[in-house]
């Protein structure tokens, strides 16, 4: 029986298969280079699933903001406040509206790029399956049907994975976030940008603030004429940290605790 099976049946049966295999060799190669570009655009960052936020080198999280509908993907920014004078910056991000990432919810393939490698895979499973049904319509005895069935039966299962992203329900967006598409939140980087460079040019880095000095003024008229050898840079006034001026009104309340103004002898050059 074996031998008055014809050869075209084998070699339909071989083709099959072998495509199969092809198409999922392609279906995995595209998952890896996918996986790989995702892992580089988020290159020393860390999701936290608990939290749903990235965690940067730096210890700075970027916290989700929106979701977009188009690309169903949700996006993560982080503070320009904390991006902005971060000393890593120059290799980290060139915006001035914070560092961002966005993440599929979707599993894999989820992007168009990611879908139409899949397709490439599933339509190599299709001409797997051309040549085995073809040969059936051809003058073929009932165990070269059989085996022709049995052999399109096992291709058509073994591409069923491969055409799951057509029959997978899309996960829901994400509802406490509100929706944007691409467009308008390129418009918003660019606004936040815009706005934290002219926070910048106007009080500088934020690290390199600090507490602002409060005028000391000088003594009264009155106290100048009694001291007259008092130093004239100490009758100027001078410019004092806020919890020095609040240490140095103590000093004074202790040299003498019932006086309604200055203490008499009491200088800040002398006692300083």
């Amino acid at each position: 029986m074996m031998a008055a099976i014809n050869p075209e049946v084998w070699f339909a049966l071989v083709y099959g298969g072998f495509l199969l295999a092809v198409a999922h060799v392609l279906d995995l190669l595209a998952r890896r280079t996918g996986a790989k570009t995702t892992a580089m655009s988020s290159s020393g960052f860390e999701y936290h699933e608990n939290h749903d936020a990235w965690k940067c080198q730096e210890d700075q999280w970027l916290w989700p903001i929106s979701f977009d509908p188009d690309n169903r993907v949700t996006r993560y920014q982080a503070s320009p406040t904390v991006c902005n004078p971060c000393p890593v910056k120059d290799t980290c991000t060139t915006s001035d509206a914070g560092r961002q990432l966005a993440r599929n919810i979707d599993p894999w393939p989820s992007s168009e790029a990611e879908r139409f490698h899949r397709g490439i895979a599933c339509s190599v499973v299709v001409l797997g399956l051309i040549w085995p049904l073809a040969s059936m319509f051809q003058n073929r005895t009932g165990v070269e049907l059989l085996i022709l069935g049995s052999a399109s039966a096992v291709i058509a299962a073994g591409s069923w994975p491969l055409w799951s992203h057509l029959r997978r329900t899309p996960a829901r967006f994400p509802e406490h976030l509100k929706v944007v598409g691409l467009d308008e939140s390129v418009a918003a980087r660019a606004a936040t940008a815009a706005i934290e460079a002219q926070r910048r040019s106007g009080y500088g880095s934020i690290r390199k603030t600090g507490p602002r000095p409060v005028r000391i003024e000088p003594y009264a008229s009155a106290r100048a004429s009694e001291h007259t050898d008092a130093d004239p840079e100490t009758m100027k006034g001078n410019t004092v940290s806020a919890s020095f001026s609040a240490r140095w009104a103590e000093l004074e309340t202790e040299a003498d605790p019932g006086r309604s103004g200055p203490a008499v002898g009491w200088s800040r050059r002398g006692n300083s």
